[in-house]
């Protein structure tokens, strides 16, 4: 199985956060190992918080966007330095042309249809959304069927289901609310991350 370009693959989802916010918590996730962070576009400044982010930790983490839905979205991050995009939803136009512009795409599916049109537009790595819905038996019957891509599951996963997910065929999930709420305080961040990497670590061979 293929692995992301990242070396822990638990991409971090500072949905909310604000600029004057953003460095803190991105060097707490960093100093706990984390190296794939989503600052998702539907976030107060986005552009201000994704910039911030890739001047002081570009060289140490991949910084991208997520609820990517436009193509002059993708475009934006593309001069702002980020280096992957996250989108919620299947949309072979758009994949395309972040794949064009460098960007690597994490491309949100929910069905066997919309994962093999990700990948065939271009896709380099899947998100299964909201994986709450389907569960780890899901993975399992996906994984029969898809190529050895990288595949996170996002949406409801916290420390003490992310055992099940990885032992179904996912190569790791994105974490948002479990992990970040706005207005939380950096260390509640850096504490989360911390129990969530011992988690993906307990299940590593």
């Amino acid at each position: 199985m293929s692995g992301p370009p990242f070396r822990l693959p638990l991409i971090a989802i500072l949905r909310g956060i604000r600029p004057q916010e953003v460095l803190a918590h991105v060097e707490a996730l960093v100093d706990e190992g984390f190296d794939a962070i989503e600052i998702p576009l539907n976030s107060h400044d986005w552009a201000d918080s994704i910039g911030s982010a890739v001047r002081a930790f570009g060289d140490r983490a991949w910084i991208g966007g997520g609820t990517v839905l436009r193509t002059a979205d993708a475009d934006a991050l593309v001069e702002l330095g980020a280096r992957f995009i996250v989108t919620p939803n299947t949309d072979p136009a758009l994949i395309r042309h972040a794949v064009a512009r460098g960007l690597q795409v994490v491309a949100g599916f929910a069905t066997p249809s919309e994962a093999f049109a990700a990948l065939d537009a271009g896709a380099q790595m899947l998100k299964l959304f909201p994986a709450s819905t389907y569960g780890p038996a899901h993975v399992r019957a996906l994984r029969a069927v898809l190529p050895p891509v990288p595949l996170f599951v996002v949406g409801g996963v916290d420390p003490t289901l992310l055992a099940g997910y990885l032992s179904a065929g996912s190569t790791g999930a994105g974490i948002g609310g479990e992990l970040y709420r706005p207005g939380q305080p950096a260390d509640r961040t850096q504490d989360s991350a911390r129990a969530f990497k011992q988690a993906y670590l307990e299940v590593l061979p």
